[in-house]
């Protein structure tokens, strides 16, 4: 046993979680697309089948899961795991593990209970009101399958966030794969008797598969359940200390989340969809970029910190936010310039709204990647007040923004003041958080950073010229539609940006290229073996 659970602390590498992660959330943002896709083409945006029930269905499950259990999850419960196995303390991880999940479940269980019996009155008094008859009672019946989907999350979620003190992220990768598969296999299998409702029995499905496949994930580590919850125990009330601020904070999002679905729905009937849609396209680089890999650093970070090893801390904190912020660049330029492209790929037969929505959504693409690294360096230090209060005046700007600039025209900007909002309202948070970071660690953010960050600007300018051309070579017609006609375009201009920003990348001596190009030669001039 011993030697099963040394083996079990043996980590992969930073670059091999980070790659890990990529792929199988490159994998799963693919299948969250076709979802969507299928959902869209399944059932429309108008009418008594509206997909504004669906959309909305989700909001207070989100809310409940982001804000009573991912806050404790991951940045304010790892770095206490993360200083037990750094004293080889097997005990003191499953007791503080089994005391929060104990804790959690009965939580979760209460309110989704509470979920279940108001569900038709939340649906209509808070999420998505002037649903008519048949569209609520859709919401709301999808809104009762899924009301205990936060308490399955909840015991996945604390299971990965142990595996990830491990060092072991691979059922945590390809867990949220099957989620998505069992929603789409839900839209062919109950669309003829069940029609949109299947997609809650699909998504209910799908979260207790994905906890089955999370619980692969302890073999060999010696976990032992205990049905206890340890209150004595001092780090675990410190966790319970830090877990309020950083609930809101997790909160502040999914509330945000409400309150645009609300002003969307207001707005008339379909546009709930159309923004949902495009929030789906905007969201995916994010996760893609910054969640893979600030979820595969932050182990790390926090290993850094508990070694006493504030200057390692510093330069591999430094080192994955400027690599976020270089990957996140041409992503956001590449989507920019092809949004008609990825609308009409997502929703044919609408496609003009959501092009616009997500061309506001540019901004809040690179600053919410970036917040997601940013906000790892405060909750590395245990710190989960500073983002909370950041957050709380973030919500309270966007609120006031999003009703402003969200009225009808032309008095406001419609839908696509939604998006507008979200775009400030990121790069304020961002700038508010970096710095009081600098204020904190004066060597934090030293020339060489900015040095590095100019020069991805400069990078930048030149995959904006050569995009704004390729977009022109192949422009968006009215007749191309279809994955195979759509997708060519999509990757011929993708492809040529990208390699214009990794050649003026190289030219310009950043060293986040560097193992791209070490990797290239290493293939190009690889010396063959002749017999």
């Amino acid at each position: 046993m011993n030697r099963l659970f040394k083996r079990a602390n043996k980590r992969i590498s930073l670059g091999n979680a980070a790659a890990l992660l990529v792929v199988t959330t490159m994998l799963g943002q693919v299948l969250g697309l076709l979802r969507i896709k299928l959902v869209n083409a399944n059932f429309s945006a108008i009418g008594p089948e509206s997909t504004d029930a669906y959309f909305a269905a989700f909001k207070i499950p989100d809310l409940v899961f982001f804000a009573l259990a991912a806050g404790a999850l991951g940045v304010a419960f790892m770095p206490f795991l993360a200083d037990r196995l750094a004293k080889n303390d097997k005990k003191g991880i499953w007791e503080l593990s089994n005391s929060l999940l104990n804790l959690l479940a009965i939580v979760m269980a209460i309110v989704g209970v509470i979920i279940f019996v108001f569900a038709d009155q939340l649906i209509h008094y808070i999420v998505a009101p002037d649903l008519s008859s048949e569209q609520l009672h859709n919401a709301a019946t999808i809104m009762r399958l899924v009301a205990f989907n936060p308490l399955i999350f909840t015991i996945s979620g604390i299971f990965t966030s142990v595996q990830q003190v491990f060092g072991r992220f691979f059922f945590f990768a390809i867990a949220p794969l099957i989620y998505n598969t069992s929603i789409i296999l839900s839209i062919f299998i109950f669309k003829d008797s069940l029609g949109l409702v299947g997609l809650g029995v699909g998504a209910l499905v799908g979260a207790l598969l994905q906890l089955v496949i999370v619980l692969g994930g302890f073999f060999g580590l010696g976990y032992s359940f205990k049905a206890r919850i340890n209150f004595k125990n001092m780090e675990f009330r410190q966790i319970l200390r830090q877990l309020p601020p950083r609930a809101i904070d997790q909160g502040v999002d999914s509330i945000n989340s409400i309150v645009e679905t609300n002003f969307a729905r207001r707005l008339g009937e379909g546009y709930l969809s159309y923004y949902e849609n495009a929030y789906v396209l905007y969201i995916a680089p994010t996760l893609l970029v910054g969640t893979t890999i600030a979820t595969a650093a932050f182990p790390r970070l926090n290993d850094r910190l508990a070694q006493n090893r504030s200057d390692l801390f510093r330069k591999e904190f430094l080192q994955v936010l400027r690599v976020i912020f270089w990957l996140i660049m041409p992503v956001a330029i590449i989507m920019y310039f092809t949004r008609g492209y990825l609308a009409r790929l997502i929703f044919s037969r609408d496609s003009p709204e959501i092009a616009l929505i997500l061309g506001f959504f540019v901004g809040a693409i690179i600053f919410r990647t970036i917040y997601i690294i940013v906000s790892r360096w405060f909750y590395s230090h245990k710190d989960t007040k500073t983002p909370l209060f950041v957050s709380l005046f973030a919500i309270a700007i966007n609120i006031i923004l999003a009703y402003l600039l969200s009225r009808p025209h032309p008095i406001g900007y419609g839908v696509e003041g939604l998006a507008m909002a979200q775009s400030i309202v990121a790069f304020v948070e961002v700038l508010i958080l970096m710095t009081v970071m600098f204020i904190r660690d004066h060597k934090l953010l030293n020339a060489e950073f900015w040095d590095g960050i100019v020069k991805i600007i400069a990078v930048s300018g030149f995959t904006v010229i050569a995009t704004y051309m390729m977009v022109s070579i192949f422009p968006l017609l009215t007749t191309d539609t279809g994955f195979f006609k759509l997708g060519s375009k999509l990757l011929a201009i993708a492809l040529v940006s990208s390699l214009v920003y990794l050649l003026m990348s190289v030219a310009l001596g950043l060293s986040e290229v560097q193992p791209i190009v070490k990797k290239v030669k290493a293939i190009i001039l690889k010396p063959i073996k002749i017999q």
